[in-house]
């Protein structure tokens, strides 16, 4: 009888010991995600977006795009200029003015008379445009290319004169430099500079999908017919709710979503997406 009441307190004892010695258990609640995505077409009503992927993202998706541009590398303006062909003299004017496209229709009001001047393709530009006597009491070059050889002095007197009477010329009549962007067609590198701006960006639209599932997706969900998805165990902190590079459509409607949100411990989070918390997606491509 005494060995087994002293079995009985050692196996108490023994019980108590493993239920002191044994470490607390603590457990993080995760959330869970609600979305509801319609979309309103131009005058209609909302329709769902059905059978779309949804991501789920730790950082938005404008950001991540940022981050690929950064890693691509700027167009370097200055680098493009040098590489146009042009006069030393037009890639220096377009260095110090923020202008690339020299069709602009206010273009004469960035011309000085020292620019048409100086730089040979607006000299040509306002020749051409002021050419065939439509413009009355323009100086006239006295001078011959043939004369460049042969009388050089001559020729360069000439020509120092005509540039002269050109600048007092343009100066009390500044309304003869417009029309000049209609001559400068065969110069202007705006259609090159934003060809390679285009590529750069469908480089950049290409990559970031990617970067976005690889580095920073947390979950993903497709909508069902009624334009619904349910996330579970999503751990608490900030997200995004992103359609990445996917456009959702809807009659004459095409958007994007970036939204954020906060998932908090053991809680449901429900957002809607709309056209309200949306981009228009036809602003995202080149």
């Amino acid at each position: 009888m005494r060995k087994a009441v002293a079995l009985a307190i050692a196996v108490a004892a023994c019980g108590l010991w493993f239920a002191g010695a044994a470490p607390a258990q603590t457990t993080s609640a995760n959330g869970t995600l609600e979305l509801a995505a319609r979309i309103t077409p131009t005058a209609a009503r909302p329709e769902p977006v059905r059978q779309f992927t949804f991501y789920v993202l730790t950082k938005s998706y404008t950001e991540i795009m940022k981050e690929v541009e950064e890693k691509e590398g700027a167009l370097l303006r200055d680098a493009f200029i040098d590489d146009l062909k042009i006069s030393p003299e037009l890639r220096e004017w377009l260095k110090g003015h923020d202008i690339m496209d020299l069709s602009s229709l206010d273009l004469d009001r960035k011309i000085s008379p020292d620019d048409v001047i100086h730089v040979p393709e607006f000299l040509l530009a306002y020749q051409r445009a002021n050419a065939g006597g439509v413009t009355s009491g323009m100086p006239q070059p006295k001078f011959a290319e043939a004369d460049k050889k042969a009388h050089p002095e001559k020729y360069e007197k000439q020509r120092k004169d005509y540039l002269t009477a050109l600048k007092k010329f343009i100066q009390s009549r500044p309304e003869t430099v417009s029309g000049v962007e209609l001559e400068l067609e065969g110069v202007n590198p705006q259609r090159k500079w934003v060809a390679l701006q285009s590529e750069r960006l469908r480089r950049v639209q290409r990559v970031a999908p990617d970067v976005a599932q690889i580095q920073y997706l947390a979950a993903k969900a497709d909508t069902d017919l009624e334009g619904r998805a349910s996330i579970y165990g999503l751990a608490p902190g900030s997200y995004w709710i992103s359609s990445i590079n996917l456009d959702a459509r809807a009659g004459d409607t095409r958007v994007r979503w970036d939204v954020p949100i906060t998932v908090e411990p053991g809680k449901t989070t429900r957002i809607e997406l709309t056209n309200l918390n949306s981009t228009d997606a036809r602003g995202s491509t080149p």
